[in-house]
């Protein structure tokens, strides 16, 4: 069974993709997070899981659900991580948290997509996205190939920089950045409510018909991408930068 996350759509993509090429299902775990819904999933195939990377590292918010929730059936796990640059010495954490939940750690592989982190790095047009996720397809392609042989995926290279991004550059960044204190919406706000629903946390509520965020943050994006009027701002960062939510697949209907 494929388990995905994604803010704006490349994880998804990427899941569809394999999920197509192996024969397998895909779930997407949007309201499993959003519902704290920890109820034990069973799967005689191995598990995939796909999912952004955040700082050099999955996502907190998967990282804690997988540790909450009963894989029942194989012991087989996979990672797939799609990333705008790298993914440090992510593989690593990995291993160590197969360990922790007694699975069989079957290798971490990376699929460089078009970057969606509009809080921190510039965002790419729609031409240059179609053009990196056609530059992503043979990866997307070899992933899928070797887990449906049920090959070991290879480990990847791992320097200093890696480690020290991976480790403390992510421990410190989680409480310097990961938050919603930027976010403001403007006056081109139709009340619509989507960045609402798109919220994995629920962390989006409408007071007088404009978005107020909450606490509770993860910085997957799907607020500020998603917003049909590109209402939403991140400081003055985001101003004047293209959206980016995945050109291809199904990342435009949710």
């Amino acid at each position: 069974m494929i388990l995905f996350f994604s803010g704006t759509g490349n994880s998804e993509y990427v899941a569809e993709r394999i999920g197509k090429d192996i024969g397998d299902t895909v779930l997407n775990l949007f309201d499993k997070i959003r519902k704290k819904d920890y109820s034990a999933l069973q799967s005689d195939k191995p598990w995939i899981v796909v999912t952004p990377t955040y700082a050099w590292r999955i996502p907190r918010i998967v990282t804690d659900w997988l540790r909450k929730t009963e894989l029942i059936g194989s012991r087989d796990i996979y990672f797939v991580l799609t990333c705008g640059g790298d993914i440090g010495n992510a593989g690593a954490f990995l291993r160590r948290f197969c360990m922790e939940k007694g699975l069989e750690d079957r290798g971490c592989a990376s699929v460089l997509m078009p970057e969606n982190y509009i809080a921190l790095f510039e965002t790419p047009s729609e031409e240059e996205a179609l053009a990196l996720i056609e530059r992503a397809e043979p990866k997307i392609t070899d992933i899928a190939r070797m887990i449906k042989e049920g090959r070991i995926l290879p480990e990847q290279q791992v320097n200093g920089k890696d480690k020290i991004r991976s480790g403390l550059v992510n421990t410190v960044f989680y409480p310097l950045m990961v938050h919603a204190g930027k976010y403001y919406a403007t006056d081109a706000c139709i009340s619509c409510g989507l960045c609402e629903k798109v919220c994995s946390l629920g962390n989006i509520t409408l007071k007088d018909g404009k978005p107020v965020w909450g606490k509770n943050c993860t910085h997957c994006m799907a607020c500020i991408c998603r917003c049909p009027k590109e209402a939403i701002e991140y400081g003055k960062h985001s101003q004047g930068q293209p959206r980016y939510v995945c050109p291809k697949g199904n990342s435009g209907n949710k």
